[in-house]
């Protein structure tokens, strides 16, 4: 019997880790890089089962590392187009894959695409091994209703969890039944941005503001 309660409150714990994960090795030295990603390779040795169907798999498996890497960072590249800096180059975009890799590389993935035409490729040829089931509609659903910090942040959460609904290509809100008109893109995209002064003042101190002094760079505006 799959315990959904207990499964929700391990999915939201790791969900909070991978988000500290990602913050460290971006913002913070190299020191706490390292010693992140030699954590999270320790942990990954322990992750190993078999799907519904009987199929064996392992979170050190190296495809999979590279699957959840271009999926990240695939979604944070389009977040930054869509709601902070349209204009970023095509170079400076390739240099953030180019430099992201890296990350992805020392956990042990492979062939990680460098490029923006790399990623579009993987995308391309990964989308036939690519499913949704009950439990991928399930972990949708502990998503959409993971409870906000506070009551003040829940209009908040609602509109971040749209707009990463929103961020997804068609073929994947079509998946996962999720599909979202123009319309109503153009409601949660308005939504968003309404939102976005007030969410940078309440990261202020967060790990890129503590970064950027680190390195005696001017705040972020």
């Amino acid at each position: 019997m799959w315990d959904h309660s207990n499964f929700r409150q391990d999915l939201l714990g790791r969900l909070r880790r991978t988000g500290q994960f990602i913050s460290g090795t971006t913002y913070g030295s190299r020191a706490d890089a390292e010693w992140l990603i030699e954590k999270v390779k320790t942990i990954h040795l322990k992750v190993t089962g078999n799907a519904a169907d009987g199929r064996p798999y392992a979170a050190s498996d190296p495809a999979l590392l590279t699957w959840v890497h271009v999926a990240e960072v695939h979604s944070f590249l389009q977040a930054h187009l869509r709601y902070r800096n349209p204009h970023l180059s095509a170079a400076d975009q390739d240099r953030y894959y180019a430099e992201i890799a890296l990350i992805a590389e020392r956990l042990g993935a492979t062939h990680v695409p460098r490029s923006r035409a790399e990623v579009a490729t993987y995308l391309h040829a990964v989308r036939a091994e690519l499913s949704c089931d009950e439990r991928s509609l399930e972990i949708l659903r502990i998503l959409l209703a993971a409870p906000a910090p506070s009551a003040l942040a829940v209009p908040a959460g609602k509109w971040m969890m749209q707009a990463g609904i929103d961020l997804l290509p068609d073929w994947a809100q079509h998946m996962l039944g999720q599909t979202v008109s123009p319309a109503r893109s153009r409601i949660i995209q308005a939504g968003v941005h309404s939102l976005a002064p007030t969410l940078r003042w309440a990261v202020r101190g967060g790990a890129v503001s503590c970064a950027r002094r680190r390195l005696n760079l001017p705040p972020l505006q």
